[in-house]
């Protein structure tokens, strides 16, 4: 009998080891990944058009005029310290995959440099450009990494000022690195195309990695939620909370329905509540971020 008892131990084991190294094998797989587009977004379209789209990669586009090294060799040189800060601040298991995302993107990067610009026209580089770092960056911060750089200083100082948004600290950052590029290169024109590229990186990686944040809040009161409630959850899926509510007039007690949903499923959910009860009251407001099962994750930092 113990036998048999150390046989499923011994399977749950394996189990769970051969688990955890599939997930690991898809983890890097998905940061090499990554890594590949985000150089083909430096190498490819930004680098060669004098666009440096902020962080410690876009200073690095712009130490590569003044010295004879690869941009991507330049980039790992500058990251050495920031990556250090970080192991110290926040020890290996934070660090070890973000190593090897820096480590592949300067290989990439060192790789594709030589092939020159895909487009030699701005707009089109500096979209296409920020739109691939925009969903490099997403796919390098599902899998617990990061890109080295701004991402870890950061990270750092969120730890200290605590009260100073996320958003507005990268602001800052990549500001300082674009008006640094209109100094270099004496081009105004780069400099807003380095602009255009940072807030299309912004925009896609936000998409990217939380999904639209498009969402209606419904409230619903009525005197016949029962069946309603149950269409709600069995037909569209989603749930619903019941906070009770009492007529100021009436004094009669009710239940109403909070409901929040994706836009799209919204009038599916108003056709339900016409059908059950076309007397009933209902507040339909936009509601602009969402944390929780099916929105974005509340424990997640903003990076």
């Amino acid at each position: 009998m113990h036998k048999l008892a150390d046989c499923d131990q011994v399977e749950i084991l394996m189990s769970g080891m051969v688990k955890k190294t599939k997930n690991t094998v898809t983890r890097y797989f998905i940061l090499t990944a990554a890594a590949f587009i985000y150089a083909v977004a430096i190498s490819l379209f930004l680098d060669p058009n004098d666009i440096a789209p902020g962080g410690v990669t876009g200073l690095s586009i712009l130490v590569n005029r003044f010295v004879n090294i690869p941009t991507g060799t330049i980039n790992l040189l500058l990251n050495v310290p920031i990556v250090a800060l970080g192991l110290w601040k926040f020890g290996w298991r934070f660090i070890a995959s973000t190593m090897y995302a820096l480590f592949m993107i300067t290989v990439f990067m060192n790789t594709l440099s030589p092939l020159g610009a895909v487009t030699d026209d701005l707009l089109i580089a500096a979209v296409i450009g920020g739109a691939l770092i925009g969903v490099a960056l997403a796919f390098v911060f599902k899998s617990g990494a990061t890109t080295g750089g701004a991402d870890i200083i950061i990270k750092v100082m969120r730890t200290k000022w605590k009260h100073i948004k996320t958003n507005i600290l990268f602001l800052a950052f990549d500001s300082m690195v674009i008006v640094a590029s209109w100094i270099v290169f004496r081009d105004l024109t780069v400099a807003f195309y380095a602009g255009v590229a940072v807030v299309i990186d912004s925009v896609v990686m936000d998409k990217v990695l939380y999904g639209s944040d498009e969402a209606k809040l419904i409230f619903i009161i009525s005197s016949e939620p029962t069946k309603m409630k149950q269409r709600i959850m069995g037909e569209l899926d989603i749930t619903t909370t019941i906070v009770p509510a009492v007529g100021a007039y009436t004094n009669e007690h009710k239940e109403m329905l909070m409901v929040v949903t994706r836009k799209q499923i919204a009038p599916k959910l108003e056709e339900i509540v016409k059908d059950e009860d076309n007397r009933a009251f209902m507040i339909i407001a936009s509601a602009n971020e969402i944390y929780g099962e099916g929105y974005k994750d509340i424990t997640r930092e903003k990076l």
